[in-house]
């Protein structure tokens, strides 16, 4: 979603939020502002990136010690120059930033018209800025309880930073669905959406819950809820290195993270996974155990890629541990009165931990009283909060829109779970899951042969950049990863493309085959191999093209292919891990040959914490 930054302090603001917005940028880039206070509000704002706000200020004064910025992907009101933020209310008393959808901004709107109030833009956020300076001036109160008064007025969601022209002494922030960071420094305080604008300043933070309100000042923060009940700041550590948010010499974010999945693969089961004691051991995972090793049913929810990671997870989960899986789209889930019984178990997948449609089914759960687990990747995120136990990912951050270490690390998981699970329930031998911790453990070195050959990924995407489709097929545990696949490619380069059973190719997609169409086919060593060569077969008998993802030495499918793309051997259950490596390559460099954005995708952002 959208990202927020502000600052207060005795340092010069500007270069603070400047900076903060262009590490934001991955959360939204259709526009972007800046608003400090100096005796007045001084409000700039541009269409486009975050480069085009700065050049455009590049003359101005730009002085103060305080201010807020904000990087856009749009909702209410199309990306322009008007509708970007920071929103001004009518007597320039207030200015604002803000994350999420005011739901009942129409009729706070036509009752605020009625009073008086003309607007300027067609956004939910300008309504609630009018509605604070109303109460305000109304009322005769202060900034604080003006911004109090006026949430508990609002249906929605919001992550809001706020500066009142007559209080220039704070800052104001309030959350509700859309997460925020507090910043504590010395003598100074900063706003963010998440840490990594304000990770090279400070790395002590107080993660807002719903309802909060902060008020912050230079000589110090005080911390309430909407009803202002007064509440104590719990300040934590972020373990994040400004080095991890930086490109470190990859032309973009994406490649980066695809060349961490070694590292970050190691990170989420380093401490967790002991070749030594042969044993897995997930902590946080503790005190529900009991209900997971007793679950009739489990459930798995999550959207896009971390949709795909639980289809994996449900091919290992009933594989290994044989409990009955089930994986929901979250923003289906939520909506469609899903039969829900107290022993079912509920793993629900979120990169970010914000998801808005993962979080609202996670209460939809909780109500029904089955118990609820995440995975997710961003410690001090709502999903942790939500839920009864759960598994970090440690993926660091993921910058790139398009997931792509996200998506392994989660894989890792719960592959982890799936292994546990099957020895603690004795549906796999103490060999078995000796193998298997052996072979998650080589796992990294094995990405890192992978990685070695991105060269040959960049030839066969040169020859492809100009496809108008893409065909991916796979059976079993590599049929969500030619979803993925399919998915990573249609996101950064805007070609068509579709993930389907290779056993599916024949009730319909058969029909599209033909000598311009590429079909990359997920081919490893398995039980499926027969079929899967069956299946080559028949798309070349149609002139189709393959690109066939195959095991180390392979020589049928290399006789029959137009380009193969070894990986080494592993088991069936840990191939997921591996298929994926090759098909994010593929699809970053057809990217990247058709001058697409690749680490900002449009009309996409990093994390959907609205609906």
């Amino acid at each position: 979603m959208c990202g927020i930054v502000g600052y207060i302090g005795d340092k010069q603001a500007y270069p603070i939020l400047i900076n903060g917005l262009k590490r934001l940028e991955y959360r939204g880039y259709d526009s972007a502002g800046i608003s400090l206070l100096n005796n007045q509000i001084k409000v700039f704002k541009k269409k486009g990136k975050v480069s085009d706000l700065e050049e455009s200020i590049s003359n101005e004064d730009i002085s103060g010690n305080i201010g807020i910025g904000h990087t856009r992907w749009a909702t209410h009101g199309e990306p322009n120059d008007i509708n970007s933020h920071p929103h001004t209310s009518m007597n320039e008393k207030f200015v604002l930033i803000h994350n999420g959808i005011i739901e009942n901004y129409s009729r706070l709107k036509d009752k605020l018209i009625n009073r008086g109030y003309t607007f300027q833009t067609d956004t939910d956020t300008e309504v609630l800025v009018n509605l604070i300076e109303y109460i305000y001036i109304k009322g005769s109160v202060s900034a604080e309880i003006a911004v109090r008064l006026a949430l508990s007025k609002v249906v929605g969601a919001y992550g809001l930073a706020i500066m009142c022209k007559d209080e220039p002494d704070k800052l104001i922030a309030a959350r509700k669905g859309s997460p925020l960071v507090i910043g504590v420094g010395e003598g100074e305080y900063f706003i963010a959406s998440d840490a990594s604008p304000i990770v090279e300043y400070t790395k002590s933070v107080i993660y807002l819950n719903d309802d909060d309100v902060a008020i912050v000042g230079k000589d110090g923060l005080t911390l309430k809820t909407i009803k202002n009940d007064k509440l104590t700041p719990k300040v934590q550590q972020v373990d994040l290195d400004i080095g991890e948010i930086e490109k470190n010499g990859f032309d973009h974010f994406m490649l980066k993270e695809i060349f961490e999945q070694p590292r970050s693969i190691l990170d989420t089961f380093r401490g967790r996974v002991s070749i030594e004691k042969n044993e897995i051991h997930l902590g946080g995972l503790y005190h529900v155990l009991p209900k997971l090793l007793n679950a009739k049913r489990i459930l798995i929810i999550g959207c896009g890629t971390s949709w795909h990671a639980g289809l994996v997870g449900e091919y290992l989960i009933e594989d290994l541990a044989r409990i009955p899986v089930e994986v929901e789209y979250a923003s289906e889930f939520r909506y469609r009165n899903p039969i829900i019984n107290e022993d079912d178990v509920i793993i629900a997948i979120s990169q970010s931990g914000e998801t808005a449609d993962t979080l609202a089914a996670i209460k939809l759960a909780k109500q029904a009283g089955a118990t609820v687990i995440g995975i997710c990747n961003v410690v001090g995120s709502s999903i942790p909060r939500e839920t009864d136990g759960g598994v970090y990912t440690h993926a660091g951050p993921e910058i790139g829109v398009a997931s792509t270490k996200a998506f392994t690390a989660q894989v890792t998981v719960l592959t982890m779970m799936a292994i546990m699970l099957g020895f603690e329930k004795k549906q796999i031998s103490p060999e078995t899951y000796k193998e298997l911790i052996s072979e998650l453990n080589d796992i990294p070195a094995k990405i890192e042969k992978i990685l070695t050959f991105n060269d040959k990924y960049l030839e066969i995407s040169t020859l492809y950049k100009d496809a108008t489709n893409f065909l991916y097929l796979g059976r079993g545990y590599l049929f969500p990863v030619a979803l993925e696949g399919a998915l990573k490619l249609k996101e950064i380069s805007y070609i068509h493309a579709e993930g389907y059973p290779a056993a599916e190719m024949k009730h319909g997609p058969i029909a599209l085959i033909d000598e311009k169409m590429p079909i990359v086919v997920l081919a490893t060593k398995d039980k499926s191999y027969d079929k899967i060569v069956s299946n080559i077969q028949e798309v070349k008998a149609r002139k189709g093209i393959v690109i066939a993802v195959v095991s180390e030495g392979d020589t049928v499918i290399r006789d029959m292919a137009d380009h193969v793309l070894e990986i080494p051997e592993t088991r069936e259950e840990l191939a997921a891990l591996l298929t994926v490596v090759p098909l994010q390559l593929l699809s970053y460099h057809i990217a990247v040959l058709r001058s697409c954005n690749v680490d900002q995708p449009r009309n996409l952002a990093k994390s959907v914490t609205v609906e």
